[in-house]
């Protein structure tokens, strides 16, 4: 009668499934690190830095066609350059004519890491990937054409949403950087903070810094706003566009903020995405008439039941103007404290 074979224990077909199952471990992780580092080297090469160059423009002309046989034949360069003084996009495989011939001293040119250049007529040539660049490597690849030079450059309070593209150029960006802003902007785009214009890809970090304490974006006024630009506020929608405009009329007026989390399903984590895009403006606010309201119109009021109404009208039928207040009411046992705690943050017509 035949025997199984046992190698310490396990019969030999064991030992082979074993086996089998240990070559497929170590498959899966060859398999996994070799993807990993490929992925890696692929978003090293792609994300890598732009490199910028500053040189002279007549230096540039007379180098251009070094800097094109050099580096790769996909190169592109725009600017005021032609010989009539005209832009120009040509590829920078066939520059054109130039008269520089001054010497090359004291300029280094350093390797061009980018698969465009752009070549502007105000003594600068900057480049950037034009390939699609993911999250991580974004802030790497951020190198916009040059503007003008800060020290020509204008400083005033502007808002990016309305700043007109011959303003954009007095601040320091260049036509075509400007002409950029404004094509975001007739598409529908909004800054609606300052970091959201810091992450256009034709701000550089140095003009962010030079420009942020200027930077002017008015905050949402929650009584002048319509329910359309209640709906463009993050997180919002359409629903809660059309809650927010209705509880307004219900309280007669916001007169502040923090009435938004009275909102039915209006949470803290909704209130903290807008609070800092809106405000209540004490210009814009109607103060609430409590003391001259008949009791009809006072329990029409969030914040006035039935009952409250009616107490506040025999209260003011039976003591002095001088003795209103919502501490007397309170006091007086016609409202209750949250009742009071709530009314004392509306802002009130006067007795």
């Amino acid at each position: 009668m035949k025997q199984k074979t046992e190698v310490k224990g396990l019969t030999r077909s064991e030992v082979v499934a074993v086996i089998a199952i240990v070559f497929l471990i170590v498959g899966y992780q060859t398999a996994v690190f070799i993807n990993k580092a490929a992925l890696s080297a692929i978003a090293a090469k792609r994300e890598s830095p732009d490199t910028v160059y500053v040189i002279d423009p007549a230096l540039a002309q007379r180098l251009l066609g070094e800097v094109a046989s050099e580096h790769s034949p996909g190169l592109e360069y725009s600017g005021d350059w032609s010989p009539a003084g005209k832009s120009s996009d040509r590829k920078i495989s066939s520059p054109p004519e130039h008269p520089g011939n001054g010497p090359v001293s004291g300029i280094t040119i350093r390797k061009l890491a980018a698969s465009r250049a752009i070549i502007s007529g105000n003594a600068s040539i900057s480049a950037r990937s034009s390939a699609k660049v993911s999250p991580s490597g974004r802030s790497s690849a951020k190198v916009a054409p040059s503007g003008r030079p800060a020290s020509d450059a204008e400083l005033f309070r502007f808002d990016p949403n309305k700043v007109s593209v011959e303003d954009l150029c007095r601040l320091g960006f260049s036509q075509r950087q400007a002409e950029s802003i404004d094509a975001y902007r007739l598409k529908g785009g909004r800054f609606r903070r300052k970091s959201d214009f810091a992450k256009s890809y034709v701000v550089s970090d140095e003009m962010f810094a030079r420009l942020e304490p200027y930077i002017d974006i008015p905050l949402l006024d929650l009584n002048l706003a319509d329910s359309a630009a209640f709906d463009a506020l993050p997180g919002v929608g359409g629903y809660f566009a059309s809650r927010m405009v209705r509880y307004r009329n219900e309280l007669r007026g916001y007169s502040t903020p923090l009435q938004l989390l009275e909102i039915r399903k209006f949470d803290s984590t909704k209130y903290e995405l807008v609070r800092d895009l809106v405000c209540v403006n004490p210009s814009t606010v109607r103060p609430y008439p409590l003391w001259t309201l008949p009791e009809d119109s006072l329990r029409l009021h969030p914040y006035i039941s039935l009952r409250v109404a009616h107490g506040i009208v025999i209260f003011r039928e039976n003591n002095p103007r001088e003795a209103w207040s919502v501490d007397a009411l309170l006091d007086a046992g016609i409202i209750d404290p949250t009742c009071a705690e709530k009314l004392r943050s509306c802002i009130l017509s006067p007795p």
